[in-house]
């Protein structure tokens, strides 16, 4: 374990479930509705018990972390 260890153990139950929760939050901050039907349905058909449930939630939550950014601002008058 070194100082600066950025890898933690909180690691998912279900990967796949987690990165079908990291998509529905791509889709929610781009505003694509469409894929998030989709990606809801296709959880509510795979879905099994809570630990898939708890591991879409984290991928919601690892992508949300993660700061909007910003467009440089090109040739804008203020």
């Amino acid at each position: 374990m070194g100082l600066f260890s950025r890898k933690s153990n909180d690691t998912p139950a279900n990967p796949q479930m987690a990165e079908l929760g990291r998509e529905f939050a791509i889709a929610r901050r781009h505003g694509d509705r469409k894929t998030m039907r989709r990606i809801g349905r296709e959880f509510d058909n795979t879905a099994r018990n809570d630990a898939d449930a708890a591991s879409f939630q984290h991928g919601q939550q690892t992508y949300d972390a993660l700061p909007p950014i910003n467009p440089p601002r090109r040739n804008r008058r203020r």
